[in-house]
């Protein structure tokens, strides 16, 4: 199994927080992440490849090869607002093995880079339309759960699979503190309100400044760079509508 990383340069950051943004339930997590780096003008830092992501290659109508990655940006914040790592991708690994791997890879730069702190986001599946999504959480410890449910999230019962869980787990055993964010959201395609929920609430946490007004063109570009990896289907009516054959993680 093989993750290569490629850096294009080593910011100087001060306690970076990480903050992941890999596709998952309703995608909630990715436009999140997106969003943040476009209003924030975060700077890509390092792209990695992982054997363990999708086998294929996109070609545009220029000829051109898109390929499964995952991209970490850098934000330097101002006025007293924390540094950030934010961890982009079109994808998640798809094996076990890959997943253990890609995480541990990432947690090694943001430590490298002098982080101690993880959020991960992602969307909590309800299978039907909720009027008002509720804030999920859960944490690495008692002092981190507690900050969370001041912002009015609810403890998290059950299982969070894949990154926006595995991260955490893994966090702790590094000296990483850890906060899961899980927004309530009916399901497969992008939900703009969930997404909305838990840029507000990642804001709010970390006390910095993030316009929302301009969230729907994230979608969008959510949507066409999914769309171009076959991960989103064209839409259906609600009787047609079937969970595609992709392992989602939450």
């Amino acid at each position: 199994m093989v993750c290569e990383v490629r850096f294009y340069e080593k910011p100087e950051l001060n306690s970076p927080v990480l903050i992941e943004g890999l596709p998952g339930i309703g995608f909630v997590a990715n436009i999140a992440a997106l969003h943040l780096i476009q209003q924030l003008k975060a700077k890509r830092f390092a792209e990695i490849h992982s054997s363990a992501f999708q086998d294929l290659a996109i070609l545009t109508r220029e000829g051109e090869t898109r390929f499964p990655i995952n991209e970490l940006y850098y934000y330097q914040g101002k006025r007293g607002e924390r540094d950030l790592i934010i961890w982009y991708g079109n994808t998640q690994a798809l094996t076990t093995f890959g997943q253990y791997e890609l995480c541990g890879k990432v947690l090694d730069i943001a430590k490298e880079l002098g982080g101690n702190f993880v959020i991960t986001l992602g969307g909590y599946k309800r299978g039907e339309i909720v009027e008002k999504p509720k804030v999920y959480c859960a944490a690495s410890d008692e002092e981190t759960l507690q900050e969370a449910l001041n912002l009015g999230a609810e403890i998290m019962v059950g299982q969070i699979f894949g990154v926006a869980g595995l991260l955490i787990g893994i966090g702790k055993f590094r000296n990483f503190k850890g906060l899961s964010l899980l927004v309530e959201t009916p399901g497969f395609y992008p939900d703009a309100a969930a997404a909305r929920i838990a840029l507000s609430t990642v804001s709010k946490y970390l006390k910095i400044e993030v316009d929302l007004s301009k969230l729907d063109l994230a979608v969008e570009m959510t949507k066409n760079v999914l769309g171009s990896f076959g991960l989103l289907e064209p839409s259906k009516t609600k009787e047609e509508k079937e969970e595609p054959q992709f392992r989602w993680f939450i």
